[in-house]
């Protein structure tokens, strides 16, 4: 096996961004084999023991792959750990045996459709948005948006972190006769959709997302989650 930076391994392995795990390097707070690691160090992930304070020992790649599908209630955070000791999604997944992270994040008030598995380059694939992976959610807004509202998201907003990406935007029907905002977008900032309806002035009562991909929510119980089919996994890996 080729050797591979620390940083990416740890990235992958869903402990944090590749610049969070690079400051945790430098920081001292990554081992491996017993040693304190330094940034440029390179490691075998199917060989060597990798520790990082605060998350513990990496599972070795040769574990078994999981992938999963969870219908994120709000209320919970899309963290490994927390810090403030609020609840996370792994609450909710305790009784798999393997250790697995969310695939990106959904912020605290935010429900709907979340990936986990332990499977670090599809993780990457899926978050990174040049392989422009539709993300969909709906959301319940006061007021909804406008003729004009709905161009500015189709056409990209300035936020504080840069101008999005083009999303499409339009007005539909619920099954019980309300109207609410469907937005598909490929980028995963920061409580990216929030930010956009906000900065046309349409306050976000419910924001739930329900696609990623060819992966669809449909009738998961909220805060239940299931094993995706083989057919969903290899949709995945060929987006």
């Amino acid at each position: 096996m080729e050797l591979e930076r620390l940083q990416k391994i740890l990235a992958s392995s869903g402990v944090a961004s590749r610049r969070r795990c690079e400051e945790l390097i430098a920081d001292g707070a990554v081992k491996v084999n017993g040693k304190i690691a330094h940034l440029g160090d390179k490691a075998d992930r199917f060989k060597d023991v990798i520790e990082v304070e605060g998350y513990g020992t990496l599972e070795r790649k040769s574990q078994k792959l999981i992938y999963i599908m969870l219908n994120k209630p709000r209320g919970y955070v899309t963290t490994v750990k927390d810090e403030l000791d609020r609840k996370t999604v792994m609450e909710l997944v305790g009784d798999i045996k393997e250790r697995i992270f969310p695939v990106g994040r959904l912020d605290r008030d935010t429900e709907g459709l979340l990936l986990m598995t332990n499977d670090g380059d599809l993780a990457n694939r899926l978050i990174h948005p040049r392989f422009m992976i539709d993300k969909v959610y709906l959301a319940w807004t006061d007021p909804l948006p406008d003729f004009k509202g709905l161009q500015y998201l189709r056409e990209g907003i300035c936020l504080e972190d840069g101008w999005t990406k083009p999303a499409q935007a339009d007005i539909i029907e619920t099954t019980e006769g309300k109207k609410i905002v469907r937005i598909v977008i490929h980028e995963g900032r920061n409580r990216e959709v929030r930010r956009m309806l906000d900065a046309i002035g349409c306050k976000v009562k419910l924001l739930r997302r329900t696609e990623v991909g060819m992966i669809k929510l449909g009738n998961l119980k909220t805060g239940r989650y299931r094993h995706l089919t083989k057919s969903e996994v290899q949709s995945l890996l060929r987006s």
